[in-house]
Order: C-alpha cells, then structure tokens, then sequence
C-alpha cells in the first residue's frame, strides 16, 4: 500500500500500534536511543552503532512479541520513523490517549 502523506500513514500507523504494552516498548526504545545518541556525541562517538540497534530492537521485540505483527518499518522506513518520533512526542506530552480516541472513530487500513 502506497500513502501519499503522514496523514494517510499515521492511522495505519496507530493501528499496528493498537496495545499500550506495544507503544511503551516504542517509547523506551525512542528514549534508549536519544540517549546513546547523546552519550556517543559527549563521550564516544563509537556508541553511535547503538542508537539504532537498542531503537529498532525494543520496538521490533514489541511487534513480534507483544503486538504479533510485523513492523511498519519494513514496508514503510521513513514514514515509521516520522510517526514514531510523533508517537514519542504525544506520550511525552500526555496526549497520546486523546489521539487514540480520535483514531478510533475511523476505519483501520490493512497494508499486508
């Protein structure tokens, strides 16, 4: 499935994100990685081979594992990247349970 823009992505997105479990992996994942980001420029540039590694781990370990899909990421890098940092930022903000509401009331798109 082809989208156009992260609003037609985004709702795809949200749903194979559908259990908390799933989007607290993603968020710790997130977190882990901006700090070994952090860390890597401060101290050893060497840690940089961890941020994508301990990102995309304990995200892929939420989908095999707690969500029992297949990562967006596969079919769509970019786009995944783009709407996790936005999932980061709406549980970092408090907001994320508002936009599931919201996502709700529309029709859930299968890509696979």
């Amino acid at each position: 499935m082809n989208f156009r823009s992260m609003e037609e992505f985004w709702p795809f997105y949200m749903s194979q994100h559908s259990k908390p479990a799933t989007r607290r992996w993603h968020f710790a994942g997130t977190i882990c990685s901006l700090l070994c980001l952090v860390y890597s420029l401060i101290f050893n540039w060497w840690f940089l081979i961890f941020v994508p590694v301990i990102g995309y781990g304990l995200a892929w370990y939420s989908h095999f594992f707690v969500e029992g899909n297949v990562p967006a990421t596969f079919g769509h890098p970019i786009w995944s990247l783009i709407c996790d940092y936005k999932m980061f930022g709406l549980m970092l903000t408090g907001q994320m349970d508002r936009e599931i509401k919201r996502l709700g009331k529309r029709p859930i798109l299968q890509a696979y």
